[in-house]
């Protein structure tokens, strides 16, 4: 089977037999796993065909082609080439710093389950130890060959589970009874069902054994409890149950870079417009002056291409590379962000990936994690009721891991209170309900339990003076302040009815005053998908209040996430805290890993890494609304800057009868968007803000600005455009009729306009081009600040120091022989200085009118805010604002609510249907007879 089959979990697979101690006999895949996305040989290939599937970058690549035809281009042959050179170089050294970085992080953590083991290999584990692969067990250091496993990587359960090896192996334990092992384990193929497992084990000179589940140790679990376990690998790499719920990283893009790519196809279509009507102009015009013009050419498709690299920058190329600069950028402000950094371990927010910065800030539908991500994980016994008395002061809602510190509870104790004998009984209880098993480590007790919460008990008990000290089949011991043995019966089916008794009753009156929820189950969620009743299941569960799934596979958790993700349309983040939540933080458009208690899987994977969930709503608020208006204003910027280049090409092709000749110089076209352009951009794209950070904490339906997407789509960009296109015209009239004295006029038929002979164009247009994109970033920004400033006017001041500069270039650099001494003629021509100021006013005077009127009479929400913001109103209210919540509601088209970190939660899930049952689990050890030992565990004091 494939690697790509074992990793996406094919259901059907071919069974195995696996020889024991008989390596030449098997024949399957190895243990090792390579994550990365490039190797030393793949890399350029590869990336150069990533690169060019792009439509941008395949684009350029063709206009560099036809540039390089003789007598094609009218714009030279390296004013694409070499642009495009950069953007390839820089995009490539952003990829191999990226890829060795995720290799590294993923050394680290797969070194953890790594092994040089083989199918059919006898592999020895000792305690605390990852396998390193999917084995049968055979013997274990435990009574009864059971042993413990922590599965939290596998199904983000915290319990520890119980497997026991077949009575038939139990005692091979030696080095000479396992050499001589013989026989054959025939099972079921590789597939992605955790909790099933069939196979016979054949023992040479024995009847064969039925293997199922509760003898399998699956890779990525731990081994908990238990000094050492001997198994056989039955699965490896690619084909172990840990991998086949994994799922290939995927390329994630955001519904902004979406969204440009329609738009990047739209400049497309309106570029070959662009090229059509000025072929169709080029053909009027030979046809009234071919005569007279033998030098110019009358071949359409000449024209056609030509017309093309004379508009080609209508897309803009500088928009990759401007985006690559800016993301990264915002990446580091989430990295630096001192309100995201938790001190008690130092430990950053890290944006691991700069693609998804924008998308933060569109998040409808978020999946959680419940233990180690909504709770922290931390067992700890901190309150109790005892006879209608609360003790333990610690406050109901805390983020610290708090002790139990109650004095008022050792003085009833100690003074004869008439609560007292209802406090020695309480904790007695503590002390011998349970299946801890104490092991004594010297002078300490060591305390092996399968569940946490039982272990955060007893040792609460411990710390008051209840000491459970010593384990027999028929009875434990507890250390008091007089000593009590007490035999400890086992939890009933009975006792368990009647708790379910009463807590249907209790759910009965709480359920008249609650909204609806949902719960559901792993098992039954496999049912729930199948294809005829998958949008049912999706509304029924956006009509709930709440949905609670438990007991979920790795891939069953990702199926989720990608039913709403492609069902409701809706943009979805995910996040977790173990490997077991791998799967939906890859699956969403946006996945956040928390550095948790269960290593660093789910934060090696994500794309954005935080240390506590609390810190998921600056995250998204500030983080998010601020990115998602950098990136689009970055974005709509270079639109702008290009289509005012290109347009204005258009209109000169009137005059010049449609000849192809360009009205800028071609070094101004080159540096046109890396120098003169370029700061407006990237200040609009890195220090942008829409309002203040407590604002956005303070009112967050402002995140539903971002979230909607309403000031960056298809229709918002097309009237943008359409909107230039009118202004440019205007300003190319403005633009035409400024003489130079002592120039002689020509009248032209196109406009019945007059324009001078010798007159500067490329200098004379260039200057008010670049001024009037400026003045645009500058119209356009909201939160202005030095670099605005420097940005904006710097800009202008580069022109203006290049033009008087490159005008004396010729003859001493041999280029741009056309703009000798063109500085100076500008710079003393004071018809030049009147459009200076006139032609971006008048490009510009409409969109100030419609920006007075809008924030005059139409005010948005935001404009409030920050009109507050500018007066400095520290308390005020608008109208439904405090009220306001964004992750609310029950529709499709609603959101699931945002919840608060909250440090308590049980995970009781010892069963009565488990390999080993309760009875049977405290009735196997006897602590009177067992040696010390020095096994650290979770559960330990």
């Amino acid at each position: 089977m494939s690697w790509q089959q074992a990793l996406y979990g094919s259901e059907v697979t071919k069974a195995r037999s696996i020889y024991i101690n008989n390596p030449l006999e098997n024949s399957f895949c190895t243990n090792s796993i390579s994550t990365t996305k490039y190797s030393l040989w793949s890399f350029l290939p590869r990336y150069l065909y990533l690169q060019f599937s792009k439509a941008a970058n395949a684009f350029f690549l063709i206009i560099t082609i036809l540039q390089q035809i003789p007598d094609v281009s009218p714009t030279g042959k390296y004013t694409t080439l070499l642009p495009l050179m950069v953007i390839l170089t820089i995009s490539g050294i952003k990829e191999i710093v990226e890829d060795y970085v995720s290799l590294l992080l993923k050394n680290e953590m797969l070194s953890e389950y790594k092994g040089i083991v083989n199918v059919g290999d006898i592999v020895k584990t000792s305690n605390r130890e990852f396998l390193s692969a999917d084995m049968v067990l055979i013997s274990s250091s435990e009574p009864q060959s059971m042993c413990y496993v922590a599965t939290s990587n596998l199904d983000g359960e915290t319990n520890l589970k119980i497997r026991q090896a077949l009575p038939e192996t139990a005692e091979m334990k030696t080095e000479k009874q396992l050499l001589n092992l013989a026989g054959r384990i025939d099972c079921e193929g590789p597939n992605r069902h955790l909790d099933s497992f069939t196979g016979t084990f054949y023992l040479r000179g024995e009847r064969p054994f039925p293997i199922g589940p509760d003898q399998v140790l699956l890779r990525g679990t731990q081994l908990i409890n238990t000094q050492w376990i001997i198994g056989i690998v039955v699965y490896t790499g690619f084909e172990t149950k840990f991998m086949q719920n994994s799922v290939q990283s995927p390329l994630k893009k955001s519904t902004v870079e979406k969204v440009t790519n329609m738009q990047i196809l739209f400049l497309f279509l309106l570029l070959v417009v662009m090229a059509m009507v000025s072929c169709v102009g080029a053909m009027i015009w030979n046809k009234s002056y071919g005569a007279d013009i033998w030098y110019i050419s009358h071949s359409l498709v000449f024209d056609m291409l030509v017309f093309i690299i004379l508009y080609h920058n209508l897309i803009p190329i500088s928009l990759l590379v401007t985006l690559e600069i800016v993301k990264y950028t915002q990446a580091q402000f989430i990295n630096w962000d001192e309100d995201m950094h938790y001190k008690v371990n130092n430990v950053y927010a890290v944006a691991r990936t700069s693609n998804l910065n924008e998308e933060l800030g569109q998040v409808k539908y978020l999946f959680s994690d419940k233990t180690g991500t909504l709770t922290c994980n931390i067992m700890t016994f901190k309150k109790c009721t005892i006879a209608g008395i609360i003790y333990g002061q610690t406050p109901s809602y805390t983020t610290e891991s708090q002790e139990f510190n109650d004095s008022k509870l050792l003085d009833f104790l100690e003074n004869g209170h008439p609560t007292e004998k209802y406090i020695r009984e309480f904790f007695t209880l503590l002390c011998v309900c349970h299946t801890v098993v104490p092991e004594r480590d010297g002078n300490n007790i060591v305390y092996q339990a399968s569940s946490p919460d039982e272990a955060a008990l007893v040792k609460g008990a411990k710390r008051l003076g209840f000491v459970f000290t010593t384990r027999t089949p028929y009875s434990v011991t507890i250390e008091a302040v007089s000593s009590t043995l007490t035999t400890c019966r086992h939890f009933t089916r009975t006792s368990q009815q009647i708790i379910d008794q009463n807590c249907k009753d209790l759910g009965n009156l709480l359920g008249k005053e609650n909204d609806l929820a949902l719960i559901i189950d792993g098992e039954t969620l496999k049912h729930a998908f199948h294809p005829e009743i998958r949008k049912k299941l999706l509304a029924l569960a956006v009509s709930c209040r709440v949905v609670l799934c438990c007991r979920l596979s790795p891939l069953q958790k990702a199926e989720i996430v990608d039913l709403v993700k492609t069902e409701a349309h809706a943009t979805t983040l995910a996040i977790g805290d173990g490997a077991n939540d791998v799967g939906m933080i890859q699956t969403a458009h946006v996945g956040v890993g928390i550095s948790g208690n269960e290593g660093m899987q789910a934060t090696n994977n994500s794309d954005y890494a935080i240390a506590q969930f609390s810190y998921l709503e600056k995250l998204l608020l500030v983080h998010g609304t601020w990115n998602y208006f950098r990136v689009t204003k970055c974005i709509l910027y270079c639109f702008y800057k290009n289509v005012v280049l290109c347009v204005v090409e258009l209109w000169f092709a009137f005059v010049n009868g449609f000849s192809g000749q360009i009205i800028f110089e071609h070094w101004c076209i080159s540096l046109y968007n890396v120098i003169f352009t370029s700061l407006p951009a990237f200040t609009l794209g890195i220090f942008e803000q829409c309002c203040s950070q407590r604002s956005l904490l303070k009112y967050p339906r402002l995140y539903t600005i971002s979230q909607t997407g309403e000031i960056f789509n298809t229709k918002v960009n097309r009237k943008f455009i359409a909107g230039l296109s009118s202004n440019l015209i205007q300003r190319y009239l403005w633009s035409l009729p400024i003489p130079m004295s002592g120039e002689t006029w020509i009248l032209t038929e196109t406009f019945n306009i007059f324009f001078p002979i010798s007159f500067p164009f490329p200098s004379h247009f260039a200057q008010y081009v670049v001024v009037t994109v400026c003045l645009k970033a500058g119209l356009e920004t909201m939160s202005w600040n030095k670099f605005s400033h420097m940005a904006i006017w710097g800009s202008i001041l580069i022109w203006l120091v290049f033009l008087e500069s490159f005008s004396y270039f010729w003859p001493t650099v041999p280029i741009a022989p056309e703009m000798t001494r063109q500085g100076d003629m500008v710079m003393a021509c004071p018809h030049f200085w009147l459009g200076f100021f006139l032609v971006p006013t008048a490009c510009l005077i409409q969109n100030v009118i419609w920006k007075l009127i809008g924030n005059t009479y139409n005010k948005t929400f935001l404009e409030e805010v920050r009109e507050l913001e500018r007066v400095k109103v520290t308390q005020f209210d608008l109208s439904g604002m405090s009220e306001s919540r964004i992750f609310t509601s029950h529709s499709c088209s609603q959101r699931i609510p945002l919840c608060f970190v909250l440090p308590g939660g049980y995970a009781f899930s010892q069963t009565e249907q488990a390999v080993v049952t309760q009875e049977e689990l405290v009735r196997s050890y006897d602590t009177t007879k067992m040696e010390s030992t020095k096994t650290l565990n979770v559960a330990s004091d």
